[in-house]
């Protein structure tokens, strides 16, 4: 550890990495690979315009401006080769992996079951605890069924009926091989993104009385899958995963203060407060911080990621400091990671988080767990495939896995780690 080397954790704490499965799977259908079709073609043409900026740019030019980056097609073919990724999370010593089950593999048509794919994931669940490695199951990863979507999905409360359906089928079929359950993956961003942003399916701008809707109906769908997993079996462990940022002024400027606070709210208060009380666990997920001045949000100082977002690892400190405060839950860092091509800032990422956590743990703070962004380079959404967050390098012409340094470093530290 660079920072830290007199560092320690708890003796059963969760070290693994991250995947959903429309990112690395493959072969997907669902209301994403519909959008991506229809959307590819514009996001290559205006590619430069929204991304030229960035310090990677004539690197990624190629890819950026080509409309095949934009949809997610074969993926990285995790579906068909997982056997080999679970290898790779052995070679790094990792007790956890997070992964979503696509509910449109499941339920293609409503209220029609693909047993041939519960048997798949069954096959994937047992093939990790043959390895020792704990399931994180997360229920809903941005992506629902084709008839779902048709429907309205989140946006009409009666369609929450829906999503119960398949969280029961999930637990009846295949609960027996995990503990750990995630009902939703940041289901801020999913809201903000689709309902007023416009960047994601369904692709509505400025809808803010729909947006809200979707966020409520996400809460009261968590609030009522978590009591239904609960009552079926108390050895399930539920939580949800939203994402946090840590929101600063830049002066004593009272506006600048003001859209600060006003921002912990809508962000992370509004939705924990609905929903605190039937979660056993948070999940934290990290990935930059948010400065004001004058009421706006200001361009960041310090070093930025391929994305061009403000790497400032030591900030994690504070949001987990601020959920225990404010919510006294159990936190798993469900997601954190950086975009970077040429692995120069991954180590160094993972070592400030993990001092961070290790300083929050000894303010008291119960963090059960690291689960990094991600186990393998992926689709990453509205961005497509260039941005590069795998602790494995994949080539997508060949599909051939490579683990980079960062990843053969940070699986050192954590056998020393589980080995003290």
């Amino acid at each position: 550890m660079e920072k830290n080397k007199n560092i320690t954790f708890p003796k059963r704490f969760l070290w693994g990495a991250s995947v959903s499965a429309h990112q690395v799977e493959g072969g997907n259908h669902n209301q994403w690979t519909i959008w991506e079709l229809e959307n590819a073609k514009t996001l290559a043409k205006t590619a430069e315009h929204r991304l030229s900026r960035l310090g990677i740019w004539t690197e990624i030019k190629a890819e950026a401006t080509n409309p095949e980056n934009y949809i997610s097609g074969k993926a990285v073919d995790h579906y068909h080769r997982y056997e080999e990724d679970f290898d790779l999370l052995e070679h790094m010593h990792m007790n956890t992996f997070r992964f979503s089950i696509e509910w449109s593999r499941i339920e293609p048509e409503q209220g029609k079951w693909n047993y041939e794919e519960i048997e798949h994931y069954r096959r994937y669940l047992v093939s990790l605890r043959k390895r020792h490695i704990q399931p994180m199951v997360t229920l809903f990863h941005w992506t629902v069924p084709v008839w779902f979507a048709k429907k309205g999905g989140f946006e009409k409360r009666k369609n929450i009926e829906d999503y119960l359906v398949f969280v029961e089928k999930v637990i009846d079929e295949l609960g027996q091989h995990f503990k750990l359950v995630c009902t939703f993956n940041e289901p801020e961003n999913y809201a903000l993104f689709g309902w007023i942003t416009g960047e994601w399916p369904p692709g509505k701008r400025g809808k803010y009385v729909q947006c809200l809707a979707v966020y409520n109906n996400i809460a009261i769908a968590n609030n009522r899958a978590c009591k239904m997993i609960h009552q079926k079996n108390r050895q399930h462990k539920v939580g949800l995963s939203k994402s946090f940022s840590h929101y600063t002024a830049r002066n004593e400027e009272f506006g600048s203060q003001l859209i600060a606070r006003i921002s912990y709210y809508v962000a992370d208060e509004y939705f924990l407060n609905k929903t605190r009380r039937h979660l056993d666990w948070v999940g934290v997920q990290y990935y930059f911080s948010l400065e004001y001045l004058h009421g706006r949000i200001v361009d960041p100082n310090g070093p930025k990621n391929d994305l061009g977002w403000e790497m400032t690892p030591d900030d994690l400190e504070n949001i987990l400091l601020r959920v225990h405060k404010h919510y006294n839950v159990p936190i798993i860092v469900t997601e954190s990671g950086v975009a970077d091509k040429h692995d120069r800032a991954r180590r160094w990422w993972i070592a400030h988080e993990l001092n961070a956590i290790h300083n929050a743990i000894k303010q008291g703070v119960n963090v059960m767990g690291y689960i990094h962004w991600s186990l393998l380079d992926n689709f990453e959404w509205a961005y497509g495939k260039w941005p590069r967050f795998g602790l494995v390098e994949v080539d997508y012409r060949t599909m051939k896995r490579t683990l980079r340094p960062s990843a053969l470093w940070f699986g050192r530290v954590i056998k020393k780690m589980r080995d003290l």
